[in-house]
């Protein structure tokens, strides 16, 4: 009887459609939604993507369907969304801002590029934000309460 249950189990030798392990490059990501940067306003999506093959475009575009579909975020619609940037990565250190890393690097600009190839691995934390809000708080970084 075990061995009739095994047969009729499909094989990946007979589905060649079937991706192994070894070709993805599974990644969760933590992407932090921040809709204002003085009063801290953000909600976090978790999401896993594979990395080798999706495109820095491809998850701008998953994160603002998520926005779009779900009801947690409805007060994050009205912001335009369009920059990423690395908050930190696993066993990296983190910055002293609780919203967002402040330093020059770590911005994601090409739409084209890969995740693996603009540095993304697995258990990273990016920021999504609209540029010019970073850009004023920057000049100001005041936290309100």
């Amino acid at each position: 009887m075990d061995t009739q249950a095994s047969n009729s189990e499909p094989s990946l030798e007979a589905q060649p459609e079937i991706e192994t392990a070894k070709n993805l490059q599974i990644c969760t990501l933590t992407v932090r939604i921040i809709k204002n940067f003085e009063f801290r306003v953000s909600k976090n999506i978790i999401l896993q993507v594979d990395a080798a093959r999706t495109t820095v475009g491809e998850l701008k575009d998953i994160c603002r369907t998520h926005i779009a579909s779900d009801t947690k975020f409805k007060i994050f619609r009205t912001i335009d969304f369009n920059t990423l940037k690395i908050y930190t990565q696993a066993f990296g250190n983190k910055t002293q801002n609780l919203i967002i890393n402040m330093g020059e690097d770590g911005f994601l600009l090409d739409d084209k590029a890969t995740l693996e190839f603009a540095g993304i691995r697995n258990e990273t934390e990016l920021s999504f934000f609209n540029k010019d809000a970073y850009e004023a708080y920057v000049k100001s970084p005041v936290t309100k309460w």
